[in-house]
């Protein structure tokens, strides 16, 4: 079984590349469900199917080619689903504070709670076995790190705050009552978040399981978008989530040979050639701009033969951390795996809010958390691996 996030700034073609991936993974005979986290769902204009089609799934998984199911959430179906005592309390303390019925129920959609909901379907088919390859078509890069970051949260705050909460809210309602017409949450509220939680059990072991998950990040050769993509990479890592592929996307034909374009591709090739650098050793799928839009079957099929040819999408084309972020005696350490690196080749600082290593004429950009952007640094070169220290008072080469 395979869960693969495709994640990426908006705009990229991270949506067409999650959509071949899972026809062409259907069409090898995996049992494959891609499912949007974007609000903004687009997979029926992707795939060219009837919206009304999904909308008599409620939000389920509706099969639409055989071997492959698409699954766009319904937030007001999932909030009866899995939010009924949470959402009831919130608008009703809403609508109490001054907002009207309708508004009240739109704000107590708070944010997260999409993610929540499509955690739990992920972790409910990973838990019968419903498919071989879940595709997550993510929001963009923002969204994308918050839907990571929110079992690691949620388990925070139900182990150290919720049950204090719970407690305190127990002893004080009926006191409140008296005194105030403001509403404290039933007990019915916190059954419903412990559930959720239950529910949610085992599902960041499924996110940072390598051989099971792992994110491609698709970008463009551009250098805003490359940016935001090599910072995504660094978050990822963070989260302990293996990349396992970037999708360099709408690359210009090396056929086009007209004056108003050679401008472009040398700015491809440049970027191309940092994209390589910045992600090393990650491998780098490239796919060109093609002649019409990306919609329908056979379209997709194209890009997906274009992906990966004869190779099985479904393969974890890269494992490793190509860096990671420890502490260390209260500082933050970057440790790069170097092994034929010699230390007088090696050149290290930082520039802004990254951290630059060169290695002769080769250049690696790493962003930094910015906790640690303006600290000092000191590097050693031990074991064929490099050690950054962010905090300490002096650099050594």
């Amino acid at each position: 079984m395979r869960v693969i996030l495709y994640a990426g700034k908006g705009g990229v073609g991270k949506t067409s590349v999650a959509a071949a991936t899972a026809l062409h993974a259907a069409d090898l005979g995996y049992k494959t469900i891609i499912m949007s986290l974007d609000i903004a769902h687009n997979l029926s204009d992707i795939f060219d199917v009837s919206k009304s089609l999904l909308d008599l799934g409620d939000g389920k998984p509706v099969r639409i080619f055989q071997n492959l199911w698409i699954q766009e959430l319904d937030m007001h179906r999932e909030l009866q689903r899995n939010w009924k005592e949470v959402h009831g309390y919130l608008s009703l303390l809403l609508n109490t504070t001054g907002f009207n019925s309708v508004l009240a129920e739109e704000l107590a959609i708070l944010p997260g709670m999409e993610e929540v909901s499509a955690l739990l379907w992920i972790n409910r088919y990973i838990r019968h076995g419903d498919f071989d390859a879940i595709i997550l078509d993510c929001a963009p890069t923002g969204e994308s790190i918050r839907f990571i970051s929110i079992p690691k949260a949620l388990e925070w705050y139900v182990r150290k705050i919720f049950a204090l909460e719970r407690n305190v809210i127990r002893v004080a309602r009926p006191i409140v009552k008296r005194v105030s017409d403001i509403p404290l949450p039933e007990e019915r509220y916190f059954e419903n978040i412990q559930q959720l939680f239950d529910k949610l059990h085992g599902v960041d072991d499924i996110l940072t399981n390598p051989d099971l998950t792992t994110v491609r990040l698709v970008t463009n050769p551009e250098k805003i978008v490359l940016k935001e993509t090599l910072r995504a990479f660094m978050y990822f890592n963070l989260y302990q989530i293996n990349t396992d592929a970037v999708v360099l996307n709408k690359m210009l034909p090396a056929h086009l040979g007209d004056a108003y374009f050679l401008r472009w591709k040398k700015m491809q090739a440049h970027y191309s050639e940092l994209a390589r650098q910045y992600f090393d050793p990650v491998p780098i799928f490239t796919v060109n701009l093609f002649d019409q839009e990306v919609i329908g079957p056979e379209t997709l099929r194209n890009l997906g033969r274009t992906l990966f040819g004869k190779t099985d999408p479904t393969e974890v084309f890269f494992k490793g951390k190509p860096f990671e972020f420890v502490k260390k005696d209260g500082a933050t350490v970057i440790r790069i795996n170097m092994p034929f690196a010699e230390k007088e080749d090696i050149e290290v600082y930082s520039l802004g809010d990254e951290l630059v290593v060169k290695i002769g004429v080769l250049r690696r950009n790493i962003p930094l958390p910015r906790s640690v952007v303006s600290s000092d640094l000191k590097a050693h070169l031990r074991d064929g691996r490099l050690e950054v220290e962010l905090g300490g008072s002096k650099y050594e080469p």
